[in-house]
This record gives C-alpha cells, structure tokens and sequence, in this order.
C-alpha cells in the first residue's frame, strides 16, 4: 500500500478473512490497525477497490468500508462485525450467515456494497472493467479510450422520450445509455436507492460520471439513500478528476416522518455539499422537472455548475402547479389558476432568462452539446479556499 501511493497505482483488495486469530492478541488488532491507516491516506489519492470473495468478518470488515468500491460474490461472501453465533447471544436473533451480511443483503438493504457477481471470474473481469474508466492516482487524468461512436451523433427518439403526462414515470436509464458511447454504461449500486443512478460513462471517448434521478422508482424523489449514494459518487469523481454529467428529474425531497427522524435534512445536505465542493467540470441537463430544493442540490448553476441544460418542456419551479395553487389560492378557481401558473412558471424559459441555465435545448441534440462542452471544459481549473479539511455533514 506505501509503494502504491509512491507510486500512484490503484489497490485491489482481495478479502476472504475469518477475523482476528485470538490466539495472537493485540498484535492482530495492531495489523488491522496498520492497513487502516493506509486505507486513509491512500482516500482520494489512488483509486482502492475491494472484492470480497469468502468471509470478511469482524475487525476486517473495515478495511474494504473504507476503499471506494466494494464487489462481493453471490452466495459466497458475506461481511459482518458479528456473526450469528454472537448476534444469537447478544440479541437472541437466530439468522445465518447469509442473510446477516450476504451480497444480496450488503446490496439491496444496507449499501454496504457497490456490485455483486455470480463468481469470483465475474468479479474480477468487472473489476477489470471498472479500473478502464479510472485515472491510476489524482495527479493524472482518466483514460481516453478512442471508439466508433460519431460524437456529433443526434438521437431522434430523444424527441419524444418525455410522456406528456409529468404524472406518467419513465426510464432515465433508457436515456443515459442512449447519450453516452455505445451505451457502455458501468452502473455502481443497481439495487440500492434505485431512484438515483449512479455509475461510469464515456463521451467521445473520455470518462465522465453518471449521475440521475430515476421517476420510475419513487418518481425519482431524494431520500436518506439516494442522496447518501450520490454524494459519495460525486465526491470520488471529483477527487479523481472524472467530469460529472447529471440528468434531472426530481418532484423534491420525499416527505414523511420516516424521513424526517432519520435525518433527511442532514443526509440531504451530503448531496448538496458534494456537488458544491465539486471543481470538476460540472453539466446538467434537466429532462422534465427540477422543483424544489431538490433543483438546487442537483448540480444548479447555484452550485457552480458550469453548463446547465433543459429541454423544452422541463419545469423548474418550487413546486407542482397544482400544489402551488392549492396553498396560494386555497382552493379557489383551482383549474384556471393552473393554466396560469403552469404557463408562468411551469417552463425553462423564466430560468433562461435569468441566467439560471445557458440554454434550452432539442433532447436530439443532446450528445452533440454534452461532448462540445466537455472539450471546452477540459483545462478548467477551479481552486476552493485552503482548509485543512472540510467539515461535511455526516
């Protein structure tokens, strides 16, 4: 791990580990302790992937918690602090192995985990694939890997992605794969928070990160996971000089009490304070909706986000017309207040105007204009103020 960061190489982490060998004392708690130290310094400095590929329990569990990526092996793998014979103990809870902390559980529930593979050759060739897209430290750029799509490429079915309906979900996912070159897209956590997608793309050859609301899980609401999720992702392209492009759609915040005492203020903050600090080159395109401070947080010219897109029906506003009226109007002549508001803010054209996004854009042309200004923004060069280091709300 020394030599590694010497010599800006990425770390891959193979773990299949019982825990600490009681018989050796402190003197196994002191290596864990070693490794860990090297997994903090090496944070944001060199690319540090993990697999686990048997058993990773106990104090182990906490060197792969702290690199960038974690990629478990169905069936096989499991990580836990403790195993079931101690949760039985403690808690009386009978549970195996498996469902404590296997990959499915790591996955889908607690987001532990980045990915899970059928078997241990899966997961390396994924691996493989993913370190494609990575720079080997932050003094150096992400690779360029040159391919046959036409960057001036148009995409008709763009045109009529959107249903007319705002109240009528759709795939994100359909769009981003038909943006980005030859719809190679890298998903990180498919199965978890799945009303935002996060994951690893290139355009016209250069590596960019994926960042978008999904309406068709939880209409592509934030909540507590979604915007843990995000900010993670957009801190590690940040920190490793991966430009970020982000495709909105969100209603806002998801409301309820199960939010609000888990702390949605606070984890909501993470996303935002991610994409502030963020000095990478910054592109947004807003696909229908962008209400709320949820429009803020997801990479606003606010937040000095470098280009900002919408299409022409996008609405940006503080929140839906109807909802608006309701509260202004208290029920009153609600159809025709509507019509009004719908037509007065409901549009792109009110943000255009002031300055809040640079253009409205055909969704045809969408590519074309994501790839020209990713060209334009390759020598940005963006310093925030020195700190010794930033006091993100955890």
């Amino acid at each position: 791990m020394d030599k590694a960061m010497l010599t800006g190489a990425p770390i891959i982490g193979l773990n299949d580990s019982g825990g600490a060998r009681i018989q050796e004392g402190v003197d196994s708690l002191g290596g864990y302790a070693d490794v860990f130290q090297r997994n903090v310094l090496a944070s944001g400095v060199i690319p540090q992937l993990s697999l686990v590929m048997g058993p990773c329990a106990g104090g182990a569990v906490y060197s792969p918690a702290m690199t960038d990526f974690i990629f478990m092996v169905k069936s096989t793998s499991y990580m836990f602090v403790t195993g079931p014979n101690v949760v039985k103990t403690v808690t009386h809870e009978e549970i195996n192995e498996e469902d404590l902390g296997g990959a499915r559980v790591h996955n889908s529930k607690s987001g532990v985990a980045h990915r899970a593979f059928d078997n241990d050759i899966v997961a390396l060739q994924r691996t493989r694939e993913i370190l494609d897209f990575l720079p080997s430290s932050n003094a150096s750029a992400p690779p360029v890997v040159r391919n046959d799509d036409p960057k001036d490429r148009l995409i008709p079915a763009l045109d009529i992605m959107i249903p007319p309906d705002p109240s009528i979900s759709y795939d994100m996912m359909s769009i981003i794969t038909k943006v980005v070159d030859n719809r190679h897209f890298f998903e990180i956590m498919p199965d978890f928070a799945k009303n935002i997608i996060v994951g690893f793309a290139r355009l016209d050859g250069h590596t960019v990160g994926i960042v978008a609301n999904q309406p068709k899980h939880s209409a592509g609401c934030l909540d507590i996971d979604s915007s843990t999720k995000g900010a993670r992702f957009v801190r590690f392209c940040d920190a490793f000089n991966i430009p970020i492009v982000t495709f909105v759609d969100v209603p806002g915040f998801l409301p309820g009490t199960a939010q609000e005492y888990g702390g949605i203020i606070r984890h909501g903050a993470k996303l935002l304070f991610a994409y502030a600090e963020a000095t990478v080159p910054k592109i947004t395109v807003i696909t229908r909706k962008a209400y709320g401070g949820a429009y803020d947080v997801m990479s606003s010219k606010h937040l000095r986000g470098d280009v900002n897109y919408a299409w022409p029906n996008a609405e940006i506003a503080v929140m839906g017309a109807r909802g608006a009226v309701e509260i202004i109007f208290r029920g009153q002549e609600v159809e025709k207040r509507v019509a009004e508001y719908t037509e007065r803010f409901s549009n792109p054209f009110t943000a255009a105007a002031r300055g809040f996004l640079d253009d409205v854009i055909t969704p045809s042309t969408t590519r074309r204009r994501i790839i020209a200004d990713l060209h334009s923004l390759k020598n940005k060069s963006l310093k925030n103020p020195w700190k010794k280091h930033d006091n993100l709300p955890l």
